[in-house]
């Protein structure tokens, strides 16, 4: 009997990523919003939701809302106006959450990826951003459930993609990307540890060609994009054996074990009826006047996809460095600083991506906890150019100038690593290394054997702890040896 013929699935993703805002006081109320109080200590009767409590807006919120929105080519809203999301958890402390419905403040965005199938850039659609507030965070203990209320009220962006991405890896890019742009505009710390980026993965398969979506899951408890990515991979797998075997998939929540490394069930999914959505009915609305937005929209800095454009286009810089430099905010900066100094982005450039970038990995640190300034960078190159140090001893000094914040001349005469050459010192290097190596390297560069030229440049090397100029001793020793 021949076997039946496997169907060609799809997936379709869609992703919903929270973003929590870097304001100084929460959504709805005056609480301060800090990660790593005591717990239950930045409460009020607002966000503790304690009868007779009345909500406040927070102008600060609304303004990183529409800041998100203009990078993510959103329309803005004419007006604000938030709906209670009715659903009940231990860490909800109202038993609702103030969030935004039918009319939130950004829609009808696009995000742009560099990735896709035609070699194109993928547009990707964001459906809708829109500011809420964020619940409390529960503490599993054993069989014990601690609330810890800090969190609850915190701003935050909800920001729904469209159902437009078809791989997990074009999710993962998708996500890099968008953190990318986010991390430009100042809005958050977009920190996964802490909480304040957090992403929902909502996935489905149909038969590829057909336009109908498939039955889809929500996946939850995603701590990093590599976990979006492999949930997203064991859930169309999931999918796919279930419907080719013959089975049936009902809508789900699934959260995803990072140990076990597969998703499991948590409840039947929700549709929006299922919250009971209504108007807010101690707030609002509250007009978002277009001279305001236009004022927000002149704010925002040259965000990544057009920097690095610009690198590649006018600094000339390889397509690697270019994009390591524009994935952070601050070394572009630096970088460009470093630019404004000292006209020569290639030569800069192998410095911040390669030497500052290693520094940075080997600290486990962020630029603003190193003291080195640009000014700093373009002396010490400087310094090298003009033969006052080689590469070796310039990447000692940069090091040292990572900690101290000292000037490179400062560092370098410190270390003693500067050249101020006393040519008869370097003559009797050279001298010393010839008799000493005489029957052996010597012999093999007089009988044409180049190879030995680096080595008695490195002995000579030796001799002077370093301070010479290589690339002046090579011409130095073969001049010697040639002399009878």
């Amino acid at each position: 009997m021949p076997s039946a013929t496997k169907i060609d699935f799809e997936p379709v993703i869609g992703l919903e990523v929270h973003v929590q805002l870097k304001t100084a006081s929460k959504m709805f109320c005056g609480c301060a919003v800090r990660f790593g109080e005591p717990a239950n200590s930045l409460t009020c009767p607002v966000c503790l939701g304690l009868p007779g409590a009345l909500p406040m807006v927070n102008k600060q919120a609304i303004e990183y809302g529409i800041r998100i929105g203009l990078a993510l080519n959103c329309q803005i809203a004419h007006r604000v106006k938030f709906d209670r999301k009715n659903y009940f958890y231990p860490d909800l402390p109202k038993g609702f959450q103030i969030s935004q419905y039918d009319e939130p403040l950004c829609f009808d965005g696009e995000l742009q990826l560099p990735v896709s199938d035609s070699g194109q850039p993928k547009i990707c659609r964001i459906t809708r951003a829109h500011l809420e507030e964020d619940a409390g965070k529960s503490i599993h203990m054993g069989a014990s459930t601690l609330v810890d209320l800090n969190r609850a009220g915190t701003p935050l962006v909800e920001i729904v993609g469209g159902p437009d991405l078809r791989s997990p890896e074009e999710a993962y890019i998708y996500l890099t990307t968008l953190k990318r742009n986010l991390s430009y505009l100042g809005v958050s710390d977009l920190s996964m540890e802490k909480g304040s980026l957090r992403c929902d993965a909502n996935v489905s398969i149909r038969p590829r060609g057909q336009a109908k979506f498939g039955t889809r899951s929500e996946i939850k408890n995603l701590n990093s994009f590599r976990a979006v990515r492999s949930a997203l991979e064991f859930e169309i797998k999931r999918h796919t054996e279930v419907l080719q075997s013959g089975g049936s998939l009902t809508q789900q929540t699934r959260l995803w074990d990072e140990d076990k490394l597969e998703t499991r069930p948590l409840r039947s999914k929700e549709e929006a009826t299922d919250y009971r959505f209504f108007p807010e009915p101690d707030l609002g609305f509250f007009d978002v006047p277009r001279q305001w937005v236009e004022t927000v929209r002149a704010s925002l800095p040259e965000l990544p996809e057009k920097r690095l454009l610009r690198f590649l286009g006018d600094f000339k810089l390889g397509r690697a460095d270019a994009e390591y430099l524009v994935g952070d905010r601050a070394l572009a900066d630096f970088f460009e600083a470093c630019i404004g100094l000292l006209d020569n982005p290639r030569k800069i450039a192998p410095w911040v991506v390669t030497e500052l970038g290693r520094e940075l990995n080997d600290r486990n640190a962020a630029l603003p906890d190193l003291r080195l300034t640009p000014e700093a960078l373009v002396e010490l190159v400087q310094l090298l150019d003009a033969g006052k140090l080689n590469n070796i001893t310039a990447k000692e000094v940069f090091r040292d100038m990572a900690s101290s914040g000292e000037p490179a001349a400062v560092v370098a005469r410190r270390l003693n690593k500067l050249i101020e050459q006393d040519h008869g010192e370097v003559d009797r290097a050279i001298a010393d290394v010839l008799a000493e190596f005489k029957d052996a390297a010597v012999a093999d560069l007089r009988a044409g054997k180049q190879a030995a030229l680096g080595f008695l440049v490195g002995q000579a090397m030796r001799k002077l702890r370093g301070k010479a100029n290589p690339k002046e001793l090579g011409p130095k020793i073969e001049a010697a040896v040639k002399q009878p």
